[in-house]
């Protein structure tokens, strides 16, 4: 049982004003959270582990898989079945949805393990971004290198098996740690909230505002006749008054207390305060879109360049096209440490930050990355067609030029680094800057710029592609007759033109923690609990 009530300062040392623990009570500081409970949750696996599942039992039954079509088969081959293609359509959209709501809330959950008004833990939190995320990309680099392997040798099952045995381990893992683990408690859909303040804004569009901001509806004048824990009101802002509207009392208020309203008519002024906070990170989010944009050529055009040059390792070992990834993974791995480890102390001690480089900066040093990435990708190729033209291959699309695959190295180095700095920036930005209770609004923002990335990205090959046409195309069937190198130059001018917006909107962004100390406000929530 909760009862809302101002805690002593030693007892609200011990345990934290806005998190609980699994029995529902205030978390306490040294038995929850940190490290402890996060190395779990490093290793959590998603719990549409049964999408995994069914993909190996539909690689090992006879009965769901149609028989290999080899050299010596009669053709027509046997095409799959109704009742095979449903099973692997379940199992792809399960692991599709594991995979999405995994992504979506480890991180989010992963932070809510420290405590970013304390000094100590908020420098641990961001540790634990970069822990993350190399963790992450040494699962990539198995996945690509020695599951491949064993798929191409021992067949997919074998690989499908390993992948659920170690999300199962994972699983142990993760349950292992629910008696250490600190729990947000949300606040309502964050949507529903920005919908909202919006509709309430747009029906008082024609009221005046009020100079005197006490007259407008805030947390202080909620009075449902429940006992509750209220938002932290936050400092007004003169940006983007226009919603300031959706906050003016409703005519029907008596005695300065508002009884429950509705909420498509009026906001709380500190609700207002929310959605501005939404909006001043849009600029950001809109200037991130590029980098995914470019990462989205290392799994096309990147590998299609990589199959017709020289992939031999030594005599006998030959790099395998699915493998080739593990190029910028690997540096992933290389610049985490890095960073963790060299330069977030040198930048310590240069910038005065305890971060090292701010969430911005970060995100800033990988779109330069991305810039580079683009201008080695179009260097890269002038070179290999013009080795291509010099062996007269240029007719042959399958013909191996001879020329190193590791030429490519260059363009994937400067991905894979740029991903390192872009992926934990943006990470630690929108998870930090989302006003409280918003978390799922943070980790959507940040994921919705990968996958606009990769459509950004294919819209700029349809619309290049259209305008080349076919007398003189930038992507030909045959990538050797094509002037791949064009487009990479466009990448890198467009990239080039993003920094300089970005570097506009990054300057224009006041972050949330130096705002608040402005206004001398500090965000606390108290509650206790009652055994």
């Amino acid at each position: 049982m909760s009862d809302s009530t101002t805690l002593p300062e030693t007892q609200g040392n011990l345990t934290l004003p806005d998190a609980w623990d699994y029995r529902g009570c205030p978390a306490e500081r040294s038995k929850t959270g940190g490290w402890t409970a996060a190395a779990m949750i490093l290793g959590i696996p998603s719990f549409l582990l049964w999408g995994v599942t069914v993909l190996t039992i539909s690689t090992i039954v006879p009965s769901l898989r149609p028989p290999k079509c080899t050299d010596g088969t009669v053709l027509p081959c046997i095409t799959s079945s109704g009742k095979q293609l449903t099973v692997l359509y379940i199992a792809l959209y399960l692991t599709a949805l594991g995979t999405g709501g995994l992504k979506s809330g480890v991180s989010g959950f992963g932070s809510d393990q420290f405590d970013d008004s304390d000094k100590q833990e908020r420098k641990q939190m961001a540790n634990f971004f970069n822990w993350f995320f190399f963790f992450i990309s040494i699962g990539s680099l198995a996945a690509v290198t020695v599951l491949v392997y064993i798929e191409d040798n021992l067949g997919r099952q074998w690989g499908y098996g390993i992948c659920v045995c170690a999300i199962v381990l994972g699983l142990i893992v993760f349950l292992s740690g629910t008696r250490r683990y600190r729990f947000k408690k949300l606040v309502g859909s964050p949507l529903t909230l920005i919908a909202g303040v919006f509709v309430a804004a747009w029906k008082k569009r024609n009221m005046e505002l009020p100079t005197d901001l006490t007259l407008l509806y805030n947390v202080d004048d909620i009075d449902d006749g429940k006992k509750k824990k209220k938002k932290q009101e936050l400092p007004h802002s003169n940006q983007f008054r226009f919603l300031d509207k959706a906050a003016i009392k409703d005519p029907k208020t008596e005695g300065g207390k508002t009884a429950i309203v509705n909420k498509w008519s009026l906001s709380t002024l500190t609700d207002v305060e929310e959605v501005k906070m939404i909006i001043r990170m849009l600029p950001i989010w809109a200037t991130t879109v590029m980098f995914w944009t470019i990462y989205a050529q290392m799994t096309t055009f990147s590998v299609s360049q990589a199959t017709t040059m020289n992939r031999h390792i030594g005599k006998s070992f030959q790099i395998p096209p699915a493998s080739l990834t593990a190029f910028f993974v690997g540096s992933i791995l290389l610049t985490v440490p890095v960073y963790d480890r060299i330069i977030v102390p040198v930048a310590r001690n240069l910038l005065n930050n305890p971060q090292g480089l701010t969430p911005l900066q970060r995100i800033g040093v990988g779109l330069v990355f991305s810039i580079f990435s683009m201008v080695a990708a179009a260097l890269t190729e002038v070179k290999r067609m013009n080795a291509a033209r010099a062996h007269g291959l240029t007719g042959n699309p399958k013909a191996e030029i001879p020329l190193s695959v590791f030429w490519l190295v260059p363009q994937f180095f400067f991905v894979g680094s740029g991903e390192a700095f872009m992926y934990i920036g943006q990470l630690d930005f929108f998870l930090r800057e989302c006003p409280k209770g918003m978390k799922t609004m943070s980790t959507g923002l940040f994921l919705s710029t990968l996958s606009l990335g990769f459509f950004v990205s294919s819209l700029l090959v349809s619309l290049v592609h259209k305008v080349t046409g076919d007398r003189k195309p930038w992507f030909a069937n045959n990538i050797n007759q094509g002037k791949l190198y064009d487009f990479y130059w466009l990448l890198a001018l467009l990239s080039a033109l993003n920094l300089v917006v970005y570097l506009f909107c990054a300057n224009w962004y006041v972050y949330k923690d130096k705002r608040l100390a402005e206004e001398g406000i500090e965000l606390v929530e108290v509650e206790t609990c009652v055994h």
